[in-house]
């Protein structure tokens, strides 16, 4: 069964930090490329942050996110600093198949929510 679990979500004041974690199973990991995307309250899904080799990280989070991967442990981490209250939103992994960042991803963690208050 493949599995994507996310977990480092919760509460935080702006300004402080989180790292988000993904756990991949039941797949090749190395496979895979993994994304970081999120879902603010009554906005449309975004891409965050993917890493295929060359980090992207879209506008709004750069300089503040670092994604990092242990293939050991078949995880993918999103490190969010200096954290805003726009960053707040359900964050999600997801896994894409190839070595190369997509706009389409075969499967899809159940997300964990990030809320920064002001």
């Amino acid at each position: 069964e493949v599995r994507l679990v996310e977990s480092g979500g919760g509460l935080v004041q702006a300004g402080g930090s989180l790292r988000l974690s993904c756990v991949a199973s039941g797949f090749t990991f190395d496979e895979y490329t993994i994304g970081w995307f999120r879902q603010a309250p009554g906005k449309e899904r975004e891409g965050v942050s993917c890493s295929d080799g060359t980090p992207f990280y879209t506008d709004s989070v750069k300089g503040r996110f670092t994604i990092s991967t242990d293939n050991a442990k078949n995880t993918v981490y999103l490190q969010m600093n200096s954290l805003k209250p726009e960053d707040t939103a359900v964050y999600f992994c997801a896994a894409t198949l190839g070595s190369s960042c997509s706009y389409n991803y075969d499967y899809w963690g159940q997300g964990t929510r990030v809320t920064v208050s002001s």
